[in-house]
C-alpha cells in the first residue's frame, strides 16, 4: 500500500513538474493534448489536410503534439516568409524518422542529416557538381536518351494504342535512369542488367515503406517492438541499395587507379567521381565523405529524384485526363510549335509557356512533399512572439499555402493560365513565399534546376507522342484524384490510361 502511494506521488510529482516547465514557454495556441497520443487521433490519412482544417481553427502558426514530439505546422505565406527569412539558421535541424534512415540507422547525409559542416560540404557538391546549369546543360543528351527509352516502353506496352500503361512506373523508371546516368553512367532499366535491377526493385520498395505511417514514431515505447516491420525493412532494402552501389564504387576505384598515371586529372564523367574525390573514412574531417556517407547520398538522391518527379508528373497527366479542354489546349501549342515530323527536344521548352505553366499549376496543388521534410529546431528562438523550444519539429503546410483562398483566386481550380496572367512573377525558386513547392532557405531542395529541365521535358514530350484515352468508358470526371501520403504526396489509384500515337509524329526510336 505504502509503495503504490510513492508511486502514485512521484507521477503526480512528474506531471507537475512537466506542467511548470511547460508554462514558462508561449507556444502557438493548439488544441488540447491527450495522454501518450497527444493530438494524434484529429489527424486523417491525410495530415497535410487535416493541419489544413485545424489551422482554420488555431491559426496559422499552431501547435499540436504528435505523440510526444512537440510540432509547431505553419500554414501561410506570412508565417512562412518569418521562418524563412529570418529563422532560417536556427531551424533547419532534422526531425528523422524510423522510415528515413539507412542500413545502419544513421540518418542519412543531405536530405536527413543534421545542419552542420559534412551537410555543409555534400550540399556544396551537389549544388556546383551536379545541380549547376552548366553541368545540367552538358547532361542534355542524357535526359533526352531517358526520355525517349520512356516513349519506347509506353509505346511498346501500349500494344500500339491498344492497352493501358501504368504511367507512374513509366515515369519512375525514367527519372531513375536518368539518375543513374548522372551518378553512374549507367541505363539502369535495362532489364538485362542485373545490378541496375536490382538497385531499382529495392529502391521502389523502399519508397513503398515510406508512404507507410510508423506508429512507432510517435508512441517511443512501440520502437523496439517495431511492430509494423518499418525499421525491418527500410534497413533491409537499404543494405540491398548500399550493397549495389559499393559494387558501382569498388569499380570505378580501380578504374581511377589504373587511369591515375595517364588519364586527365579534369575529366570526371559523372558524379561519383566527384564524391570519390572526397572520399575518406575519417569521420573526423570535415572535407572528406565515408563510404557509408557516399552511399547515404547516392541512395538520397535516388529515393528523392524519382519518387517526386514521377508524382508530379503522374499529377499533371491526372489533372491533363480530367481537365481535357485544358488537355487539348496545351498538345495545341506542342504540336503547333514542334514540327510534326520532329520530336520534341529540351531547347524547345523556352518557347513552350503553356506547357510551363501547367507544370507550375500541378505543383501548387500537388507539391511533391505538402510537408516538406520536417525541420527541427536547433536552438529556443521567438518567432512572431511564440517561443518555439529547442528539439521542436517544424512543419510547413505547403500544400495549404499553395490553396489559400487569400492568395489564390479559385485554388481548387487547376487553371495554368493564372501563370500566364501579367502580374503572376512567381517561380518555384523559394523566394516567393506563396508557392514554395521545392520549399525555401538552406534546406531547399538542391534538385529545383534539374526539376525545371526534366518536368516540362518529359511531359511534353507524351503529350507531342501520343494522344491518350482513359478506356473501358472512363469519362474525364471519372479521373480518381484522391492523395496517398508517405515522405511525397502520390496518388492514392495509380493513373492508367491509353497511348494512341500520333499519327503525325515521327517518334523517337530507341535501339
Amino acid at each position: 500500500m505504502g509503495l503504490g502511494l510513492i508511486v502514485i506521488a512521484i507521477i503526480l510529482s512528474w506531471i507537475l513538474v512537466s506542467r511548470t516547465r511547460e508554462r514558462r514557454w508561449v507556444l502557438p495556441p493548439g488544441p488540447i493534448r491527450l495522454p501518450l497520443v497527444g493530438n494524434l487521433l484529429l489527424l486523417s490519412k491525410v495530415p497535410h489536410v487535416s493541419f489544413a482544417k485545424l489551422a482554420c481553427q488555431y491559426g496559422p502558426i499552431m501547435t499540436l503534439w504528435l505523440g510526444p514530439i512537440r510540432t509547431v505546422v505553419i500554414s501561410s505565406s506570412d508565417v512562412a516568409k518569418e521562418m524563412f527569412k529570418n529563422h532560417d539558421t536556427v531551424l533547419a535541424g532534422r526531425q528523422i524518422y524510423e522510415s528515413m534512415k539507412g542500413e545502419h540507422g544513421n540518418e542519412g547525409s543531405l536530405v536527413t542529416a543534421q545542419y552542420g559542416s559534412q551537410w555543409r560540404l555534400i550540399r556544396r557538391l551537389c549544388t556546383i557538381e551536379l545541380f549547376t546549369g552548366s553541368r545540367l546543360d552538358a547532361a542534355r543528351t542524357l535526359r533526352a536518351n531517358s526520355v525517349d527509352r520512356m516513349i519506347h516502353q509506353i509505346r511498346n506496352a501500349g500494344e500500339n494504342g491498344t492497352a493501358a500503361v501504368d504511367l507512374h512506373r513509366c515515369f519512375y523508371l525514367m527519372a531513375f535512369n536518368h539518375i543513374g546516368n548522372l551518378i553512374f553512367s549507367k541505363d539502369l532499366d535495362d532489364p538485362n542488367f542485373e545490378k541496375g535491377s536490382k538497385y531499382f526493385y529495392h529502391t521502389c520498395k523502399l519508397m513503398e515503406v515510406s508512404c507507410k505511417p510508423n506508429v512507432a514514431d510517435f508512441l517511443p515505447i512501440l520502437k523496439w517492438l517495431d511492430p509494423q516491420g518499418i525499421k525491418r525493412m527500410t534497413r533491409f532494402h537499404s543494405k540491398q541499395i548500399f550493397e549495389v552501389a559499393k559494387s558501382f564504387m569498388e569499380e570505378r576505384i580501380k578504374i581511377r587507379e589504373c587511369e591515375e598515371h595517364g588519364g586527365d586529372e579534369d575529366k570526371r564523367k559523372d558524379f561519383l567521381d566527384v564524391l570519390l574525390d572526397f572520399h575518406g573514412d575519417d569521420i573526423k574531417a570535415p572535407t572528406t565523405l565515408s563510404s557509408t556517407f557516399m552511399n547515404s547520398i547516392i541512395a538520397e538522391l535516388f529515393a528523392a529524384g524519382t519518387d517526386t518527379t514521377s508524382s508530379t508528373l503522374e499529377w499533371a497527366m491526372a489533372e491533363l485526363l480530367h481537365n481535357p479542354i485544358i488537355l487539348k489546349k496545351l498538345q495545341f501549342e506542342l504540336r503547333t510549335i514542334i514540327h510534326p515530323e520532329k520530336k520534341l527536344e529540351e531547347k524547345d521548352i523556352e518557347h513552350l509557356p503553356y506547357l510551363m505553366a501547367v507544370i507550375k499549376e500541378t505543383l501548387r496543388l500537388h507539391p511533391p512533399a505538402p510537408l516538406l521534410i520536417p525541420h527541427m529546431a536547433m536552438e529556443s528562438c521567438n518567432m512572431l512572439g511564440f517561443d518555439i523550444p529547442k528539439n521542436t519539429q517544424i512543419l510547413v503546410n505547403i500544400w495549404a499555402i499553395g490553396r489559400d483562398p487569400k492568395t489564390w483566386e479559385n485554388p481548387l481550380v487547376f487553371r495554368p493560365e493564372r501563370f500566364l496572367e501579367v502580374d503572376m512573377v512567381v517561380d518555384y525558386k523559394g523566394s516567393h513565399f506563396q508557392y514554395l513547392p521545392f520549399g525555401s532557405g538552406r534546406r531547399m531542395c538542391p534538385a529545383v534546376p534539374l526539376a525545371s529541365r526534366l518536368l516540362p521535358f518529359a511531359l511534353g514530350s507524351v503529350l507531342h507522342s501520343f494522344d491518350w484515352d482513359l478506356g473501358d468508358g472512363l469519362r474525364p470526371e471519372d479521373v480518381e484524384m484522391s492523395e496517398m501520403v508517405g515522405l511525397t504526396l502520390r496518388k492514392f489509384v495509380p493513373l492508367k490510361a491509353i497511348p494512341v500515337p500520333f499519327k503525325n509524329n515521327c517518334a523517337p526510336q530507341h535501339e
